[in-house]
């Protein structure tokens, strides 16, 4: 099986993949270099895709490595969280965070409801990669990834603290507390993600990554070198 692993070199976190007559797949645009026989091909898209790539950044040619060597993929500020995926879970990651997976993991799209993803701020058509195993996956992460489980329960947060859900939690926006208390509380309205499964949270940034956010006001998807 493909072997995914990080490096950190000059406060910057790096993925290296090494395949041996094997195949994985990455974001459009992460590779920085690779050795060995290896076969970089871009998958042809369809109308549909094409006509989805209008409307979504999320929905984006996932080139293929195959052959035996190692690829390095883009370096960044914030990190990369590696776990493994199974069949028997099915996860829907937020836009932006997916980075790469072995060949055998499932890829999908998930159109997030109308009137959540508005509430929240994310916007009128969200699509949203989806993922299972079996296989070893790569994710875009700001800092630290902490897998937690909750049960019959609700999971509140403020601010996008989830990178991604199992499908068995249902992802709504509320305000922090009734009308008119709201208006008093000095926090906006809450991401809330209820029922039986898994989520991937990120509770607090590299330092570097959000001083960088800080001093330049921009967000850093994948790389700085993109």
């Amino acid at each position: 099986m493909a072997v995914f692993a990080t490096r950190e070199v000059e406060g910057m976190r790096q993925v290296v993949i090494d395949i041996e007559n094997e195949t994985v797949r990455a974001r459009n645009g992460a590779l920085s270099n690779l050795t060995g026989n290896i076969d970089f091909v871009p998958r042809l898209p369809s109308a549909g895709y094409v006509l989805k790539t209008l409307i979504s950044k999320e929905v984006r040619i996932r080139p293929s490595y195959n052959g035996t060597g190692r690829i390095f993929l883009q370096p960044s500020l914030s990190g990369y969280h590696v776990f493994e995926a199974t069949e028997d879970e099915r996860w829907i990651l937020e836009p932006g965070v997916y980075w790469a997976s072995e060949g055998g993991v499932g890829l999908g799209l998930y159109r997030e409801r109308f009137w959540p993803s508005l509430w929240a701020g994310d916007g009128m058509l969200v699509w949203k990669t989806t993922m299972w195993g079996p296989g070893q996956v790569a994710l875009n992460a700001p800092g630290p990834v902490e897998v937690i489980r909750i049960e019959d329960a609700q999971f509140r947060a403020q601010g996008r603290l989830v990178l991604g859900r199992t499908d068995g939690l249902r992802f709504s926006s509320e305000r922090p507390a009734r009308f008119p208390r709201n208006m008093f509380s000095g926090q906006s309205r809450m991401r809330v993600y209820s029922g039986t499964g898994r989520l991937l949270v990120c509770w607090t940034p590299y330092w570097n990554q959000y001083m960088y956010t800080r001093m330049t006001g921009e967000d850093i998807e994948g790389t700085i070198f993109e």
